[in-house]
């Protein structure tokens, strides 16, 4: 791994070679059908007479990815919202979904520790204390020892609602999100960030490449901020959107937006 939490190398497919935690999935369950001949057709009916159900019978594909660049690269990113993503994040850690939860245009489900008994919890265990064989010991003994300490409370009749204060944040956890396009393109920005925490930061780099699959226009550019211009993060800057492979993919988006 590289300085960066996502190697540099990985961009060009968009995507880290593998996600860290061998538990961790991402699995893209349901969008919103056709999403980019949607967008294309609302944008196209602020300014037509017809309505958006003629102009979406009619609109071809191809029409309607290039109104989608159209308005995306003008910023008029309201269209966007019209369509949906459904994601299921299976095997990350409570730390990740309190980091998740902070993007609010977003619908959430999670699994429950009130009602689901953490019976044989796994905890994500991060690769600089796995990598480390003092930290790791030390790591796991604390981690066991909360499990026991935790299935002690049951025992004593503890409501499982109580008990699960004692556990630890890397408590392995699944969590449904629904997104629209726009609050995408802004969760992207911000956690595919090389300085976003490493766990959220693999997350969604394989939601980027899940919804470029089926929408490549609606998500064409989304990324960290530095691949579209320069870094926003001032002195705390990473310093990778001055490498080349940085300006080689500006000057990529730039000629895309010109065709």
């Amino acid at each position: 791994m590289s300085k960066y939490n996502t190697p540099p190398g990985a961009l060009k497919d968009v995507l880290p070679e593998k996600l860290e935690s061998d538990k961790m999935r991402v699995v893209l369950l349901s969008y919103t059908a056709d999403p980019e001949r949607l967008c294309g057709s609302a944008a196209k009916s602020c300014y037509s007479e017809r309505g958006a159900s003629d102009i979406y019978r009619e609109i071809s594909r191809e029409d309607a990815s290039r109104v989608v660049s159209h308005v995306r690269d003008m910023g008029h990113h309201s269209v966007l919202e019209h369509a949906n993503f459904t994601f299921s994040l299976e095997g990350v850690s409570r730390v990740l979904t309190h980091q998740l939860v902070r993007h609010r245009i977003a619908s959430y489900s999670q699994q429950s520790q009130r009602y689901v008994k953490v019976e044989e919890a796994s905890v994500v265990e991060p690769s600089s204390v796995k990598d480390n064989p003092r930290a790791h010991e030390v790591f796991n003994r604390i981690v066991e020892e909360a499990k026991e300490a935790y299935q002690k409370l049951l025992k004593e009749g503890i409501p499982a609602e109580d008990a699960r204060f004692i556990l630890p944040q890397g408590i392995e956890t699944n969590i449904v999100v629904t997104m629209n396009a726009r609050e995408l393109w802004h969760f992207f920005t911000l956690r595919t960030c090389f300085r976003a925490q490493w766990e959220i930061n693999q997350v969604a780099w394989e939601m980027l490449r899940l919804v470029k699959e089926v929408a490549p226009e609606l998500f064409r550019g989304a990324g960290p901020a530095c691949i579209r211009g320069p870094c926003p993060e001032g002195p705390k800057s990473c310093g990778w959107w001055r490498t080349r492979e940085a300006r080689r993919m500006r000057e990529e988006y730039r000629k895309a937006r010109l065709k």
